[in-house]
């Protein structure tokens, strides 16, 4: 059945996470802290459940599985898993100086994909900052030396931030979130992450949080990054909503959307949709039914559903293949 699914998230309570989530976004959860919520997953660490219609109850996967790969669309057809993976993240204090493998060394080492990012950054406290790779390029041996010396954060390079910002992070580039921070993320259904610097902290067993430093020495790219956040982000102005265009590679495309107005937008045989919506709140209407959706919500729009409308005020960001 082809009809737009409003998904339930999977809550993860790291312990960097904070409140914003539950108390800004309503989302309704008992873990605490509030890390991140994964709102469009089928990932077998955490997945999300439909809120609506005949599959209420049922994970997206489940969905997925009994309708065919025709909803996910012709782009995905001869992928294994579902191919993407989006949160929110609530850094309350600073994520762990990490990176991610690409397909090769994921697929080998941990059996499932690498995970290349997308950030979008819906809000940040003033003097925020976020680690985007090297300021210069470093060996494996100074790379290697500094992690056991804890001097990796004097060559990592600390970006400020704003709400509007967005960061490509490939996979292979050092990252870190910083303390302060509201993110959309859009990745790779993966959750293989290696850890190399934690500020020292002591997990909820009572003793330092495992580092992966042989895996991340193995794929690291010890170079500053070639792409400029500035240069991703392209604004489009139209009658009823602005337009920019935040990420468009062979893993997803993703587009942020400020409507005041109708917006007029087609799930063809191609890709599903995936709309998360940052603020405001508007109505979809598909076919002769609407339902109202508002900040916080995230739905999964079927590819060959064909047209729907969002009428309203707010933001969101529209993800597809």
């Amino acid at each position: 059945m082809l009809y737009p699914l409003k998904l339930k998230a999977a809550f993860k309570d790291y312990l960097w996470g904070g409140t914003r989530l539950r108390d800004e976004f309503n989302k309704q959860t008992d873990i605490n802290p509030v890390a991140e919520s994964w709102e469009l997953s089928c990932h077998h660490d955490g997945q999300s459940i439909i809120e609506n219609g005949s599959y209420a109850g049922k994970t997206l996967n489940d969905y997925i599985e009994t309708e065919s790969k025709f909803v996910i669309g012709t782009k995905a057809a001869n992928k294994k898993d579902f191919p993407i993976l989006i949160k929110f993240i609530d850094a309350k204090q600073s994520l762990s100086v990490q990176v991610h493998p690409d397909d090769n060394y994921a697929l080998l080492n941990e059996g499932e994909s690498g995970k290349t990012e997308m950030w979008y950054v819906m809000d940040a406290e003033p003097n925020s900052t976020l680690i985007y790779g090297f300021t210069k390029n470093i060996s494996h041996q100074e790379f290697a030396k500094r992690i056991h010396d804890n001097t990796l954060l004097e060559v990592c390079n600390q970006v400020p931030i704003k709400k509007g910002d967005v960061f490509f992070i490939e996979a292979g580039t050092l990252h870190a979130i910083g303390a302060g921070a509201l993110i959309a993320e859009i990745q790779q259904s993966s959750n293989s992450t290696y850890r190399v610097y934690d500020y020292g902290r002591i997990g909820k067993d009572g003793k330092p949080r495992q580092l992966h430093i042989e895996k991340a020495l193995a794929v690291t790219k010890l170079q500053p990054p070639t792409r400029k956040p500035e240069a991703i982000a392209k604004l489009s102005c139209f009658t009823d909503y602005d337009l920019t265009i935040l990420a468009q590679c062979d893993l997803f495309n993703v587009s942020h959307f400020h409507l005041h107005g109708n917006c007029n937008l087609n799930a063809a045989k191609d890709s599903f949709h995936s709309i998360l919506v940052l603020d405001g709140e508007m109505a979809l209407t598909c076919n002769a039914d609407s339902f109202t959706v508002k900040k916080g919500d995230s739905l999964f729009i079927p590819a060959n559903m064909g047209e729907y409308i969002l009428n309203g005020t707010g933001e969101f960001i529209l993800t597809t293949l």
